[in-house]
Parts: C-alpha cells; structure tokens; sequence
C-alpha cells in the first residue's frame, strides 16, 4: 500500500472510530528546512488548539507488518493524552506582556527555509537566518512551541528587533551555553576514557537542553574563553541545528577536507530538517566575532 493511499484509509478508520463529532482532517505541516509531513488532527467545533500527530512513523510501522487498526489506536491514544495536555485557555497569547519572557529563538538555514520565511519574522546572520517561537511551560506541556509568525509580531504591536532582544536575553538565561571537550564526550556517551594525547583537540557547543542549540554560537561567553585558553582562533563546523563543533584554526588547514566532512554527515547522519549548514565559520579571536569562511 503507498503512502497515501495508507493516508485515505486511516482517516476513513478514524472517522469511523470517532464518530460524527469529530472531524478528522489531513495537514501539511512545513517542519525545519521546508520538510513537509503529512498530520492527522481530530477536531470537534470550537476546538482552538489541537495536537497534529504525524503519519510517516506509523506509515513506516505498517510497511513492517503492523496493522492498521492497532496504529489506528495508537494514534487515538496519542490525540487522547496530547489533547488532555493542551487543555488550554489560549487568550494570554494575544497579550505580549504575557508571551515576551517565553520567546526563545534558534538558528536554521536561511536558503533551505525560504518558504518558512516567508510568513515567519527573522534576522539573516550569514547564511543562516535567526527565527522566534514560544515555549509552551513545561509544567504544562513537554518541549512544545510554537513558531513565532508575522501575524503574531504584527498583533503583538512588534518587529524582528525587539523579538531578537527577548529573545536573546531568554535563551541566555533559560538555556544556557553548555561546552565540552569532545574527550568528556566520549566518555560521557561510552565510558570509555581516551588519553588526552590520543583525543582529538576538538569541542562541541549547545545549550544545557541539547536542542537548537547551535544557537549558542549568538551568545556564547565560553567561545571567546576557550581561544584565548588555546591562543588562537576557532574553526566551527555546523554539526546540526542542535550543536556546532569547535576546533583550533591556526589558518594552515586544507577547509575543503572539513566541508566533505560536513557534507558528508549532513547527507548520512542526520535527518533532513536537523542539517543546520553546508559551510564552515570562523571564531576570529582579535574581533570577538564568528565569520564565515569564504575561502
């Protein structure tokens, strides 16, 4: 059975299911690097919020001998939970005094979000493109958001600008910087302990969440820290839209053999909407700033 043919099944099993009340409706949601996946919500009138639950998984499940009725109960438990958790008076989001210290932001690819950006407030910074969203509280609801849209700024009585300060002061403060040398790491991950002769003199920087936190590299303390310590500047290699590697640049480096290797984890390590960038940035310690490398 393709994709959407299993698409059409479900919505007529869960429709089936859910009775007259609900109406099961079929969403293209635009994710990170203009991925598009295909959701299922289930909606009764006045229903303002609602989860949107993804159809790839369970597609990629049936494809493996699972039943399209026992996913069908998945995805009605799954509505069932997520709707109990978003049981909520959403009035408040029309007030920015009630949002502004809960507007975070995260750094993506400004070429592979052309068609988020259209309808989504940002900031270019290189090749990349600063953009906003709200985080739900997470004594209400676990790691939700939502994207922060030109409507929004535009009731809120805001611009790019004034989202990037708080912004910027939130995810300072609500997610701070987190870096670790790539030794600790493998400890960490394996327990392993590498002799500090043998490690690579290599650091990843992310946020205490490990999530979007590539975005650390705007306002990092520990960077300017960690070239001065080394007492020279840094080569950064955007490992995901989750975390960057640094490394010592002492500009005697052969970069094309650090771009295949971006390349080549963006192309087999990731999924498409976490691939941050294709090119190579430069911590320069004199400026105190982070620079593309153009050559």
């Amino acid at each position: 059975m393709g994709f959407q043919t299993f698409v059409d099944d479900m919505v007529e099993l869960l429709q089936e299911r859910m009775g007259n009340d609900y109406e099961i409706k079929v969403i293209r949601v635009t994710k990170n690097n203009d991925v598009e996946l295909t959701g299922i919500a289930m909606t009764r009138q006045g229903d303002s919020i609602f989860p949107t639950i993804y159809l790839e998984g369970p597609y990629e499940e049936y494809k493996k001998g699972e039943s399209i009725a026992d996913l069908a109960d998945w995805i009605i438990n799954c509505h069932e939970e997520q709707s109990m958790a978003l049981d909520l008076d959403m009035d408040f989001f029309q007030d920015y005094d009630s949002v502004k210290d809960r507007i975070f932001y995260k750094l993506v690819s400004f070429e592979k979000n052309k068609k988020f950006l259209k309808d989504a407030p940002h900031l270019r910074w290189h090749d990349l493109a600063i953009v906003f969203y709200y985080a739900m509280n997470e004594d209400v609801v676990k790691r939700a958001s939502i994207n922060i849209k030109r409507q929004h700024m535009l009731m809120w009585k805001q611009n790019a600008e004034s989202l990037y300060r708080a912004a910027r002061r939130n995810t300072k403060r609500g997610m701070p910087e987190l870096l670790v040398s790539m030794r600790d790491l493998v400890m960490e991950l394996t327990g392993i302990c590498m002799k500090e002769k043998d490690a690579l003199p290599m650091y990843v920087l992310t946020n205490k969440d490990k999530r979007y936190g590539a975005s650390a590299l705007l306002y990092s303390e520990r960077i300017k820290e960690l070239a001065e310590q080394l007492e020279c500047d840094l080569l950064i290699l955007p490992s995901s839209v989750h975390e960057v590697l640094l490394l010592p640049d002492d500009h005697s480096r052969e970069y094309d053999a650090y771009r295949k290797m971006v390349e080549e984890v963006n192309r087999t390590q990731l999924e498409p909407e976490e691939v941050l960038s294709y090119r190579l940035y430069r911590y320069n310690r004199q400026n105190s700033e982070v620079e593309e490398i153009v050559s």
